[in-house]
């Protein structure tokens, strides 16, 4: 009899983490853009995207938070020449009114971004409101980084991201 009752502790345990990991895959995947939060493989970096507000360039806003300390804010544009998401990592730029002399030189990596979605199928990353993909792919951004002039000193290159982040969860 308590062998009984043990087999059905554990089923109900195994049926319980079932649905909890059911609820959470749905709720990663009901997550809108704006909310989402990746993080790359090896745990280097997380990205978590911030709602944008009203500006009529920018379609994405996020923080690039790496694990040596280091904040990276980041921002998507649509290119207009062939239209696709284009994204640039910021450190430490200027507020304000500043030229394009200014931003090159706080920026760490720029290039397109893509996405893949839970059914492996490749596309263009969306904009806010549009449920977040399962995978991001932010090309070139691991050896960019390394290259980086505030990453010199850094003695331990394989604390920089790679270039592919997984959907980690939602923000609330």
């Amino acid at each position: 009899m308590a062998t009984k009752h043990l087999i059905s502790r554990a089923g109900r345990a195994v049926c319980l983490a079932a649905l909890l990991a059911a609820q959470v895959s749905a709720a990663q995947a009901a997550c809108p853009m704006e909310l989402s939060v990746y993080e790359d493989a090896a745990k280097m970096a997380g990205i978590d995207f911030r709602p944008t507000g009203e500006s009529m360039v920018v379609t994405n806003t996020f923080r690039m938070n790496l694990r040596n300390g280091f904040q990276l804010d980041g921002i998507v544009m649509w290119s207009e020449e062939t239209p696709r998401p284009y994204a640039s990592l910021l450190y430490q730029c200027p507020e304000g009114d500043v030229t394009g002399d200014e931003i090159a030189e706080c920026t760490l990596w720029e290039g397109p971004v893509y996405a893949v979605a839970q059914d492996g199928k490749v596309g263009l990353m969306p904009a806010e409101g549009s449920p977040a993909p399962q995978t991001l792919i932010l090309p070139d951004l691991g050896p960019t980084l390394r290259q980086a002039a505030i990453f010199a000193d850094d003695e331990d290159e394989a604390g920089l991201p790679g270039d592919v982040f997984r959907l980690a969860g939602c923000q609330e």
